[in-house]
């Protein structure tokens, strides 16, 4: 199914601005680093930087924030395909660059305290597992505070803690970006929900 043209620009917009943001911050340091400057090298006003993203740090989880390309993907998928099976195809529809990725995770490592790395990948997670959910109900949802509604909050946040497990596992991985290819981050993921699928059919 084909995105909007808005949707499709918008992405467009902040891939630029991510792009931008992993080169200056590698070439000058993130403190260096100006939004004005983000914003020129993207190609893009000043204004169009704060309407993506609120500050220049939050270039620095712009490869795992704001969902909406992980809704759309899983919204393509099969009503019959495996849930876990169906949030894998998802991830690896990502629109991001690899490099930017790759880069923006050693940055992270780099530039900020590992308190607040942890807090927003929670954050996130949170939000993660509420997509799935919402593509397990899609057909409708079970009454509120019955077992049914209970197996798909507990199956929605399994996945999301076992993606979001395999990320902190390649994050902690190595000492720089070097060591953090997208590969490896694209098979622990897939060892992660086949180790979650293993269980629960156990």
């Amino acid at each position: 199914m084909p995105r909007p043209a808005q949707t499709a620009r918008s992405e467009r917009t902040r891939e630029a601005l991510r792009q931008a943001a992993a080169v200056r911050f590698l070439a000058q340091g993130v403190e260096e680093t100006s939004a004005e400057q983000i914003a020129a090298d993207a190609g893009v006003s000043l204004r169009t930087f704060y309407r993506h993203f609120a500050s220049k740090h939050d270039l620095l989880f712009a490869d795992y924030a704001g969902l909406q390309w992980f809704r759309a993907a899983l919204a393509e998928r099969g009503r019959d395909e495996p849930v876990i099976d169906a949030v894998h195809a998802a991830i690896m529809a990502r629109p991001y660059d690899d490099w930017a990725v790759a880069q923006t995770a050693a940055l992270r490592a780099q530039e900020l305290e590992p308190g607040r790395v942890v807090r927003h990948i929670r954050q996130v997670e949170a939000e993660f597992a509420e997509a799935i959910e919402e593509h397990l109900t899609r057909d409708g949802a079970p009454d509120a505070g019955t077992d049914a509604r209970m197996r798909i909050t507990v199956t929605a946040r399994c996945i999301a803690a076992a993606v979001f497990g395999a990320m902190e596992v390649w994050m902690l991985g190595g000492d720089g970006s070097a060591d953090r290819p997208l590969p490896e981050l694209s098979r622990l993921t897939r060892e992660a929900l086949d180790t979650l699928a293993r269980g629960i059919a156990s």
